[in-house]
Parts: structure tokens; C-alpha cells; sequence
């Protein structure tokens, strides 16, 4: 048996997410998030896949994932693997930026993957400050150096052109399963609505948002469920708002994406709980 360490702490200081995996041999399949990712490989090797673009990754690289890139990952070596990230919502990213150069734009990082990165250091030394709870300036000083450096050499803080405009048949889906999410969707609904057949949808949809309109379906779910278990909903309340067809299947498809059951995220807002390890065991 092969024991996992699942950590996650919420530091109301910076008002971030910081996720340690240690062990884990999980499979992320395709999905998205509404924040910027910013992590690196402590221990093993991974085959990612962002943006329809394939990297192998290794101890020492570090990851950023842009709001919205689709992105999967997988073990390709049958070891484990530890991995550190931090997770910023778009608003306090654009508060840094402000802080940093002066302007309010979002930026957008590329490319996704730094190979053997020197910023694996400094990262690695504030994800530690805040899982060790460190409350002085220098765990922002580090914070805001790191993201100096990531908006000067990797980025482009004006809005890039878009490679290819979505077409008014998707933003079209693309809305209707936003303000349906809660409800159930089915193929025919978005092709009726469209007039496009469902093979043509799903390979029009896949090829322009670089992810499947179910699974663009799911991770705007997950995105709502985790806002509603920061609030301190139930799981199985969260389950029944979201438009999950049963606890089963929310609690199973929030871990995939996630790589936490939503008992285990909640927990992470309650401090009568507290910031702890969540461990767990694979075989």
C-alpha cells in the first residue's frame, strides 16, 4: 500500500489556495478552472496535456495553468507522484498585477510549462510558509517577487488576440449551458438549439474550447459546488444545486477534477476543523 498526503490550506492573508499531493497516482482527465494554477513537480513524472499541447514533466518543472485551459495529466512511469501548487482567483491576480506594474489587466502566462525552473525555489518556499501557517510580510515579499518575474518573462499582460473567434453556434451552447448548468442537458437540446447534427457539434465544440461540452458541462459544477462548500453548504446539499444526479456522482467527479472528496474541500473552510493533512491510502 502506497500512503497519499492530500494537503490543502486556504491562507486568509493572501487570500489563496495551496494544495500539496504526496503519493497520489491519480489520473486528471480533462477539465478547466476559473483561477490561475501555479505549481511544480516535487518527485515523479507526469504526461500533460494543455491546450491540445503535450508535455512530459519532471522533479523540477513548474506548471501554470491561465483561467479556462483545458488541461489533463497522468502518470507515465507507474511511480507516484508529490506535486505543490498555488491557486489564485482572477480578482486578487488582478490586485497583484495593479500592485506590481501599475495596471489593472489579467495576464495570460505562457507557455504552460518552465522546464527545471529556477522558480521551483522561491515557490517552493512560500507554498511552505503557508502551509506552516507563517503570518509576517515575507511570505507577500515572496509572493509578489515570484509574480514580478512570472509577468516579465512569461507573460503578456495585454488581452491576446484569440487564435480563432468562437462561432456564434458555440458561444451559443457555451451560454445555454451556463445558465442551465443546474438543469439536465442533453445532446439534442444543444443541437436543436444550434441546428448543427451532434457529431458535428461535439467535434466543432471539442476543436474551438479545447474540452467536450459534457465535460465543459461538469466543470462549471465543480467550479459552483467548490463557491457553495466555501460556504459551508452540505455536500449533499451541494450535489442537488449543482445539478448532479446523485451525491455519488458529485463526490466521484469532484475528486477526479479536484483531488479532494467535497467533505474534504469544505473542510478546508471551517477552522473549528482547521488546515490539516488529509490522508488517505492507494494501493
Amino acid at each position: 500500500m502506497t500512503r497519499e498526503v492530500r494537503t490543502v490550506v486556504y491562507d486568509t492573508d493572501l487570500q489563496l489556495e495551496a494544495y500539496q499531493f504526496e503519493g497520489i497516482m491519480q489520473k486528471f482527465p480533462n477539465h478547466f478552472h476559473d483561477y490561475y494554477v501555479i505549481g511544480f513537480i516535487e518527485q515523479g513524472k507526469r504526461m500533460l496535456v494543455c491546450n491540445n499541447e503535450e508535455y512530459l514533466l519532471n522533479s523540477g518543472d513548474v506548471t501554470i495553468f491561465n483561467p479556462q485551459d483545458p488541461h489533463a495529466c497522468e502518470q507515465i512511469d507507474g511511480r507516484t507522484l508529490d506535486y505543490r501548487c498555488i491557486n489564485i482567483q482572477p480578482e486578487i491576480m488582478q490586485k497583484l498585477v495593479r500592485e506590481i506594474t501599475g495596471q489593472a489587466d489579467l495576464p495570460r502566462f505562457t507557455p504552460h510549462v518552465l522546464y527545471q525552473s529556477e522558480l521551483a525555489l522561491p515557490l517552493h518556499e512560500l507554498h511552505q510558509m503557508i502551509l506552516e501557517g507563517e503570518s509576517d510580510f515575507h511570505k507577500e515579499e515572496l509572493l509578489l517577487f515570484l509574480l514580478e518575474q512570472l509577468l516579465r518573462e512569461y507573460s503578456n499582460t495585454e488581452p491576446p488576440a484569440p487564435i480563432q473567434e468562437l462561432s456564434t453556434e458555440i458561444k451559443l451552447i457555451c451560454d445555454y449551458i451556463e445558465s442551465h448548468y443546474t438543469e439536465s442537458i442533453t445532446l439534442n437540446q444543444l443541437s436543436e438549439l444550434t441546428g448543427i447534427s451532434k457529431y458535428h457539434l461535439l467535434r466543432v465544440f471539442t476543436r474551438q474550447k479545447g474540452i467536450s461540452p459534457y465535460r465543459y458541462l461538469e466543470t462549471l459544477r465543480i467550479s459552483q459546488a467548490k463557491r457553495l462548500l466555501e460556504q459551508g453548504q452540505l455536500p449533499i446539499e451541494v450535489a442537488a444545486l449543482t445539478g448532479f444526479s446523485d451525491q455519488s456522482h458529485f463526490t466521484n467527479f469532484f475528486k477526479k477534477l479536484i483531488g479532494l472528496t467535497p467533505k474534504q474541500y469544505r473542510r478546508i473552510f471551517n477552522h473549528e476543523a482547521g488546515n490539516k493533512p488529509i490522508p488517505g491510502s492507494v494501493s
